[in-house]
């Protein structure tokens, strides 16, 4: 079983933040972020659902069109989710993880971070590869990680559910070399930071009352199961969300 604490570029100690029990929301005394959705695929059976190991109950179910599947391959002496491969034309297969909407995974204004283990090879880019998604930027605003283009750089991504716009932070820094590196996005106050493998690789001014709030899925692996859903190619690991 892979153990949080030894992931390298989960900054702020992930493996040390609390998991408070289904509905509880409020940070502790502390101050210090609490995960409200974690999922690491390990005990993960193909085709089923996958469980939120916070404890808050946002558990996965698989969402599929032309025939695409979500996939499992060792990592270590666990599992990992395998997305469906590039392809071309108006048929390719797609395939993602949802769990529905929650009060809890819409932080509104408050600070939010969340992030993913991800391996993603060179040609396993595109125009755009979402990761973790929670909303649309036409409407209710949205939070999101995804890999941008065909240079693999990955991106935080944040917008208001009121004032249009889409704030975008960027990596300076590709990810696409067939190894595993641990991202994270951090949205706090005017904020947006996005770090690889625990480093700062891109920070951006965002508005301090931009808020996000939705009733769309929680998503991983793409945007959706229709057409142009900005499906992922590549393998995801340890995916989470924490508020505070």
């Amino acid at each position: 079983m892979k153990t949080w604490g030894n992931l390298a570029g989960l900054a702020a100690g992930i493996a040390a933040l609390p998991l408070l029990g289904s509905g509880a929301i409020a940070s502790p005394a502390t101050g210090e972020p609490v995960v409200i959705a974690r999922y690491d695929f390990d005990t993960a059976q193909k085709g089923a659902t996958v469980a939120d190991l916070s404890g808050h109950g946002h558990t996965l179910k698989p969402s599929a069109g032309h025939g695409g599947k979500v996939k499992l391959s060792a990592r270590g002496t666990g599992r990992a989710a395998v997305f469906p491969a590039k392809c071309s034309g108006g048929k390719c297969p797609r395939a993602v993880l949802q769990a529905p909407d929650a009060p809890e995974l819409n932080p509104g204004a408050n600070p939010i971070r969340f992030g993913a283990t991800v391996l993603l090879a060179k040609g396993q880019t595109g125009s755009g590869e979402n990761i973790l998604q929670k909303g649309y930027s036409a409407s209710g605003g949205q939070y999101k990680l995804q890999v941008d283009g065909r240079a693999g750089r990955p991106s935080c991504v944040v917008s208001d559910n009121v004032v249009r716009g889409i704030h975008v932070a960027r990596s300076d820094v590709s990810i696409a070399d067939g190894t595993w590196h641990t991202l994270e996005c951090r949205r706090a106050g005017t904020e947006l930071t996005l770090l690889v493998d625990g480093a700062v690789h891109a920070t951006l001014a965002i508005p301090a009352t931009l808020s996000i709030t939705n009733t769309v899925p929680l998503s991983i692996g793409g945007k959706g199961d229709g057409a142009d859903n900005d499906q992922f190619h590549g393998t995801l690991d340890d995916v989470w969300i924490a508020l505070g």
